[in-house]
């Protein structure tokens, strides 16, 4: 039976996976650089190297279910239907998305508004290819995210999450702590100058849900589904005024039906080729 995980531990395993994989590329890299490697011996040492990472995720955490039962229940909280599915059922009845009409868009005032982007090597899991994101400004993307939600649409976000949170309260706010009056100076970088310098970057994803508007139909506060429990924040929730949003929100992923069509059209544009290593897509350490 495999061992009950706690965050440590995640992180112990995390840590593990990553110096096996740092490993892994340097033999794959040296492979490579000898001409007497063919292509099939490279593709067999990579499926070899990926069992021997698969087997340590399922000591880990236990091997990937083939079937689950679950329960589907209405907004009440009551039973509507018990079944049992596969992975691939489930995908089919309660998803069965085109993902090909969702759209990033990102808010990086480092680059040039209105033109798309690549980022080199850094590839989607759905369909092996490199990210590629529409860059707007943050009033253009508030827009897209307020119709998306007055349509009951959800939303992949993502944001600079540990800034100005209180954790206890689920809220993030820039006001939230006055770092400049306690130690006497002042904090005075703009979003383009933190993410320019590493010190602010797309570090956490969430589920985008919710959004308070004025009477003139502004945005005065967000609402996000965490993933850290129903513990954490308020039952699971994070509020973020949008001030907040304008200052840490980096990444939007969208239906193509909530984007205006000449911004959609921006899209045909050849995109930009970016290193990997860009600020906002560098790894976190």
């Amino acid at each position: 039976m495999p061992e009950t995980y706690n965050s440590n531990h995640t992180s112990r395993i995390s840590e593990l996976i990553k110096l096996k994989l740092r490993e892994d590329g340097l033999v794959l890299r040296e492979m490579a650089n000898n001409k007497g490697t063919t292509e099939q011996k490279l593709q067999a040492t990579k499926m070899a190297m990926l069992e021997t990472i698969y087997r340590m995720l399922a000591y880990a955490f236990g091997e990937p279910p083939t079937e689950f039962t679950w329960t589907q229940r209405n907004s009440k909280g009551e039973a509507v239907s018990t079944e049992t599915y596969t992975p691939m059922s489930f995908y089919k009845k309660f998803v069965n998305e085109d993902f090909s009409q969702y759209y990033m868009i990102m808010n990086d005032p480092t680059r040039e508004y209105y033109k798309v982007y690549e980022i080199e090597y850094d590839r989607h899991v759905y369909d092996g290819e490199n990210w590629k994101f529409l860059n707007l400004p943050m009033p253009e993307i508030a827009n897209m995210a307020i119709a998306s939600i007055k349509d009951s649409t959800m939303m992949y976000f993502s944001c600079d999450v540990a800034k100005f949170l209180d954790r206890d309260r689920g809220y993030m706010d820039v006001n939230n702590y006055d770092y400049g009056a306690l130690f006497g100076t002042t904090f005075g970088m703009d979003k383009k100058q933190r993410v320019s310098t590493f010190a602010s970057g797309s570090s956490h994803a969430m589920t985008l849900c919710g959004v308070d508007l004025d009477t003139n139909g502004k945005p005065t506060k967000w609402m996000v589904e965490n993933s850290w429990g129903s513990n954490r924040g308020h039952d699971g929730f994070l509020i973020m005024t949008n001030e907040w949003f304008n200052e840490y929100m980096f990444r939007l992923v969208v239906e193509s039906k909530y984007i205006p069509a000449a911004t959609l059209k921006l899209f045909d544009q050849k995109p930009i080729m970016l290193p990997a290593w860009d600020p906002l897509f560098a790894p976190e350490e």
